[in-house]
């Protein structure tokens, strides 16, 4: 089944088969990105985003110009119509007459969804609030594959802020869709994982188990995605603040780990990694963001129904 035309807003869009051919497809690019440079002439992208943002958003418009398109949008929704009420059914009208594609981000859960359903255009959720973040999801799957292979027989630990935290969420759904993994959830017990996300776990017959204590597990583990507490999602700056340092990973903790474990996280960090850790080998965490960039790159190529030219 083709993707060109459709729209990514979680991960449970694609099919697994349908997600690896895109990462087959970022592999690719990675190897021979100079055969992929002007694909999308004359092609362009919507970013629109309602929602701080550096990675993804510098991402999303760096894939699309090493492809050779252009872009536009905004980073502020307060120099956009929304500014004068216009609502998101009416903004994703407009924008699809002048563009081929939409990423999005917004901090309201199912914006994204609604976007897709009035555009007549590829949409891609860039982020909604704490909900999903399906191109974050392609970039650690790409990640953990460069790294390991395959997805098969892996341990990953999940730490940090699980219940606001909507890279998570959308990857442990996500692999939760493979065969004989194991999740090691590790959080405060005011920031729990979702129930819904466990019970994606349960239903695949997936074990996992939770820990308020990184310490004792980390040497059982093969991937440890370390995450923020996000301030933007709390309503006390006080419980913020109490929480915020409840994890921090130092040169000390990752002697406990073992040699080949990588370390990920989908960024801004805060403290939660110290900067000591940087230089050790298996902190993968900046190379994690360029792999967003190829996967976005394979990603909009796929929605748009475009393959690099024959014979280049």
């Amino acid at each position: 089944m083709t993707l060109k035309g459709r729209s990514l807003i979680e991960p449970s869009d694609f099919s697994l088969n349908e997600i690896e051919e895109i990462l087959r497809l970022a592999d690719r690019i990675i190897q021979e990105p100079h055969l992929y440079s002007e694909v999308c002439k004359g092609k362009v992208l919507a970013s629109l985003f309602y929602e701080p943002s550096t990675r993804t958003r510098f991402s999303f418009d760096a894939a699309m110009y090493r492809l050779g398109g252009q872009v536009l949008g905004f980073s502020d929704p307060s120099t956009s119509s929304t500014a004068k009420g216009e609502t998101v059914a009416d903004s994703a009208r407009t924008i699809a007459q002048y563009s081929d594609i939409i990423a999005v981000r917004h901090p309201k859960e199912g914006t994204a969804l609604h976007m897709s359903r009035y555009a007549d255009i590829p949409v891609i959720n860039a982020g909604d609030g704490g909900h999903q973040h399906p191109t974050q999801t392609l970039t650690d799957l790409l990640t953990i594959h460069h790294y390991y292979g395959s997805f098969d027989g892996l341990t990953v630990g999940v730490c940090g802020d699980l219940k606001f935290g909507r890279t998570v969420h959308s990857l442990i759904t996500c692999l939760s869709r493979y065969s004989n993994m194991r999740f090691v959830f590790i959080s405060p017990e005011e920031l729990k994982i979702p129930k819904y996300v466990k019970e994606k776990a349960e239903d695949a017959g997936i074990p996992y188990i939770e820990t308020t204590d990184l310490e004792s597990c980390i040497g059982q583990l093969d991937i440890l995605y370390m995450t923020r507490v996000q301030r933007e999602r709390f309503v006390s700056e006080e419980e913020y603040l109490r929480l915020r340092d409840f994890y921090i990973l130092t040169k000390e903790k990752m002697e406990r780990a073992k040699e080949k474990m990588i370390v990920m996280h989908p960024l801004p960090r805060v403290n939660e990694i110290a900067v000591e850790v940087d230089d050790d080998p298996r902190a993968v965490y900046f190379h994690q963001v360029k792999f967003g960039m190829y996967v976005r790159m394979a990603l909009i190529m796929k929605l748009l129904g475009l393959e690099a030219p024959q014979g280049r």
